[in-house]
């Protein structure tokens, strides 16, 4: 008698589970969040400790930074819910959502560069005599830089939903791509809330 083929789909599913307890992708999206934690914690830190030395120029920050925040906000809305959206297949909705959240980001980041030109309006330069300039913009320059590669990472997730390659049966990119740009967004309340109380 001849042994019984075992299906493909079988023989994937009988296979040794994974010793880890979370999806390799996921331990690494947390493990480079936390060093990110890590950078601007004690990039706040230093610019603490130097203020507290003196030679600190206060100025005024710029007043187009509300509507920068009120942008990432709402980007962040945008890719929940195409998130949301490819969980149910919805594939035609997770493209509108997810080109919208581009366009946020895009945004984000003109509003950002405003926000330098007025930043040279008033005489505040990245290299100067004024400390608190420079803290300035390294912290929302490397806060940019970051956001740069989620709106990379938005536009792959994007274009692989055009492929069919995002479905609720493959939710893991999408996730990852959403866990990232609300960290960032976070990330942005967290320096706004610093520069206001702190600067």
């Amino acid at each position: 008698m001849k042994p019984t083929k075992v299906p493909i789909w079988e023989q994937e599913s009988s296979e040794a589970q994974p010793t880890l307890g979370m999806n390799p992708k996921k331990f690494s999206m947390w493990l480079f969040l936390l060093s990110v934690v890590m950078i601007f914690a004690s990039l706040t830190s230093g610019y603490i400790v130097r203020k507290a030395e003196g030679n600190w120029v206060d100025f005024e920050l710029p007043p187009i930074f509300w509507f920068t925040t009120a942008i990432l906000l709402l980007s962040s809305v945008t890719h929940q819910l195409a998130f949301n959206q490819a969980k149910k297949d919805n594939l035609a909705q997770v493209k509108g959502w997810m080109f919208l959240t581009t366009l946020l980001g895009i945004g984000f980041l003109i509003t950002q560069w405003y926000a330098w030109v007025y930043l040279v309006h008033i005489n505040v330069y990245f290299s100067g005599n004024n400390v608190a300039g420079s803290f300035l913009y390294v912290l929302t320059g490397l806060h940019a830089l970051h956001l740069i590669s989620a709106i990379v990472f938005v536009l792959i997730i994007t274009v692989k939903t055009f492929r069919f390659q995002v479905h609720s049966k493959n939710i893991l990119g999408i996730e990852l791509c959403t866990t990232y740009w609300h960290f960032l967004d976070v990330l942005w309340i967290y320096l706004f809330i610093f520069l206001m109380v702190f600067h």
